[in-house]
């Protein structure tokens, strides 16, 4: 748990804001490498790792991209305003501390802020500040300012958070939606290093998940596998402000297994690949939940629908405060998911 716990402190650490996933991509370049027989950057950005086998092509996709935002203005007083790119919700936004890209690839910090609570009327207390009224501080003094610290319009924001460890084999940190997948998908490819597979093993680190599933899309057309699964984190159902109904799977419990997402509009995975998940999980001994979602899509929706269609489904890591600074996760789901997603394509001969 100790090695797997460093390895999300490096992926959750970096920065890779959605089209940006350069530093996410050079990490995952480099951790791949041992563990398949080749490693190529495709025009999209996608990370790509190929081990060759003889029997049907296994995908496991997963996005290296994070929410965040870009400078969209500076005013006269050196002050940013931002576009969020991805799903923020507002609220989470607000009195955080982040990290701007400058022009020669440097980070400085800055601070998002907005007008004063001391000088809100009561009606202005009540409601949610939106983020259309923050800007950024980052100690410029005008525009000029800003130049000279390299920040321009169109400069990359992320949230600046370290990667912590909390009690009981949990973590929080920035952007494990979705390193937690990026590590799930590495610690499978290293528990089937040293073994025969049949199957051929296509890992893909896809890039812009979170503005529309595009780099998982243009992968999997141009590697057509048979049979495909995305990594990615869910929402539990065993924190506060979301009931048992709304999602069943829980933190601590095991990965979970998707029979569908967004009530349908998203991935309906085929009988033969949850048969083939749930049965290699079951001869492993590996806990595993099931989950039928409601809500947001993964990088499976748009495999499940390439060409002629690839039959795919999703291994996830339940994942409190999603889209959010403070993600929390554990370590145990992780490793469980690592070792169902190589159980898997240890047997994907046998039904595919």
């Amino acid at each position: 748990m100790k090695d797997i716990a460093a390895l999300l402190s490096r992926f959750s650490n970096a920065h890779g804001l959605s089209g940006y996933e350069d530093e996410v991509a050079s990490l995952l370049r480099a951790e791949m490498e041992p563990l398949v027989d080749e490693v190529t950057i495709d025009k999209m950005g996608n990370v790509i790792g190929i081990r060759t086998g003889q029997g049907p092509a296994v995908m496991v996709a997963a996005h290296m991209d994070e929410i965040g935002a870009m400078v969209s203005h500076i005013d006269d007083d050196g002050y940013l305003r931002m576009v969020p790119v991805g799903g923020w919700t507002d609220q989470t936004i607000l009195g955080q501390r982040v990290m701007i890209q400058t022009r020669d690839g440097k980070r400085i910090p800055g601070v998002v802020g907005s007008r004063p609570p001391h000088m809100m009327d009561a009606d202005e207390r009540k409601r949610m500040i939106k983020a259309k009224e923050m800007f950024v501080d980052c100690g410029a003094t005008g525009v000029d300012s800003a130049a000279e610290l390299g920040v321009e319009i169109g400069s990359l924001i992320t949230i600046d958070r370290e990667f912590s460890l909390l009690g009981n084999g949990f973590v929080t940190g920035k952007a494990l939606d979705n390193r937690a997948g990026v590590v799930m998908m590495i610690s499978a490819l290293k528990l089937l290093k040293k073994k025969q597979v049949r199957a051929t093993i296509q890992a893909v680190g896809t890039v812009q998940e979170e503005v529309g599933l595009k780099g998982a899309r243009t992968s999997a057309y141009g590697l057509t596998p048979d049979v495909a699964i995305a990594t990615d984190v869910t929402i539990p159902g065993d924190n506060p402000g979301v009931s048992k109904s709304e999602s069943t799977v829980a933190a601590g419990k095991g990965p979970s297994i998707t029979i569908i997402d967004a009530a349908g509009r998203g991935v309906i995975t085929p009988r033969p690949v949850l048969r083939w998940l749930r049965e290699s999980a079951d001869k492993a001994g590996i806990a595993y939940q099931l989950q039928v979602g409601n809500g947001g899509n993964t990088d499976a929706t748009v495999i499940s629908i390439t060409k002629s269609g690839i039959p795919c489904s999703v291994v996830a890591v339940p994942t409190r405060y999603i889209h959010s600074p403070v993600e929390v996760l554990s370590l145990k789901d992780l490793e469980q998911g690592a070792a169902l997603i190589a159980a898997a394509i240890e047997s994907a001969h046998l039904y595919f």
